[in-house]
């Protein structure tokens, strides 16, 4: 009897006999990708399973890892170190590096112990710009200390002790202040008076650091005087050994004989000795008053006023303009200003300091 190319179930085989897929997923065994199922344990009968459970209990990915032993791997350990061998080893050791040099780290490795500042740090804070700005006066070969050249960066100065110049002019340190004052006429040339009077230290008392006056002015005479603390510049500037020149404006009346400057530069006689101007000439003339300029590197009492006085023109009013390098300009009357680093380096410049 004939097939009718039916199975028993009435329904024809679609898929035909020879299908190939089916035939390689029958002798394989296996099921489909996405019926399959990744257990990371079993029951203790079957033992430990090897594969992606035992890894993630035991690997890099997480859990404790397990020894030898307990992979089933049966792994032999290293044998243990006698004392005597380990005691053998150390001596060896201590021997070997027992010459070597010490090494000395340098002073500006971190965590070392640091000396000093940072040039371009001190330079920063007496004013000359930024860090980075000071670092670039460095790189220029305009900074020197202790009478060399700095040629790199990162060089550690004490600034209470190392002379430090920028184009040959000496850097004020921190603890340094210079200030120039306009003294207006009836101001007291001290820095305390016990009769009450309008003093210098006046128009100082809000400043942290005592400072005293580089030389003195006539009580009716206006103009600048030099405030600071630094004791030694303060002594030259007033000593005649450094012949530092003071500049005055004296208002007198005429007429004014040519003579008269001649006069003033050969010396007059005084009652203490001769007196002598270093400059003089006429600013200005309106009619009979005369205001006229007079230069000179001494400093006695009441010096300008007795010379003009002496030689026939009584002085009407009295400002000094200059002090040294200093110039009074246009600083209002009664106030008082930091001298820049520049003034300050010409300052010690002219008395070699």
């Amino acid at each position: 009897m004939r097939s009718s190319g039916r199975n028993s179930s009435g329904r024809g085989n679609n898929r035909g006999a020879g299908n190939s897929r089916d035939d390689k997923q029958k002798r394989a065994g296996k099921p489909r990708p996405e019926e399959r199922r990744y257990d990371v344990g079993g029951s203790a009968s079957e033992g430990p399973r090897k594969g992606r459970g035992t890894a993630a209990r035991g690997g890099a990915k997480g859990g404790p890892k397990q020894s030898a032993q307990q992979r089933g791997g049966g792994g032999r350990t290293a044998p243990s170190r006698s004392r005597e061998y380990e005691a053998r080893t150390e001596e060896r050791n201590r021997a070997r590096y027992a010459d070597k040099p010490e090494i000395k780290t340098p002073k500006t490795f971190p965590g070392a112990e640091q000396e000093g500042e940072r040039l371009q740090k001190v330079l920063a804070r007496a004013g000359y710009g930024s860090r980075r700005a000071c670092e670039e006066l460095i790189d220029a070969a305009r900074v020197e200390v202790n009478g060399s050249i700095v040629v790199e960066q990162g060089l550690r100065v004490d600034p209470e002790n190392d002379e430090i110049k920028v184009d040959g002019l000496t850097v004020a340190t921190q603890s340094h202040q210079f200030f120039a004052l306009n003294k207006p006429a009836g101001v007291v040339s001290t820095m305390e008076d016990t009769d009450g009077r309008q003093c210098l230290g006046d128009y100082v008392t809000n400043r942290e650091t005592r400072l005293f006056h580089v030389g003195r002015l006539d009580t009716e005479t206006e103009g600048i005087i030099l405030l600071t603390n630094h004791g030694e510049l303060a002594h030259r500037l007033t000593h005649p050994k450094y012949g530092v020149k003071k500049t005055y404006l004296a208002a007198i009346q005429g007429p004014l004989p040519r003579e008269v400057g001649k006069r003033l530069k050969d010396g007059i006689q005084l009652e203490d000795g001769y007196a002598r101007a270093d400059h003089f000439r006429v600013v200005e003339q309106t009619g009979k008053n005369y205001l006229v300029e007079v230069t000179l590197h001494e400093g006695r009492k009441h010096i300008v006023r007795r010379m003009l006085a002496e030689a026939g023109f009584p002085v009407d009013k009295l400002v000094r303009t200059g002090f040294g390098p200093i110039a009074l300009g246009d600083q209002k009357s009664g106030w008082l200003r930091r001298l820049t680093n520049t003034e300050v380096g010409m300052l010690m410049k002219e008395v070699g300091l």
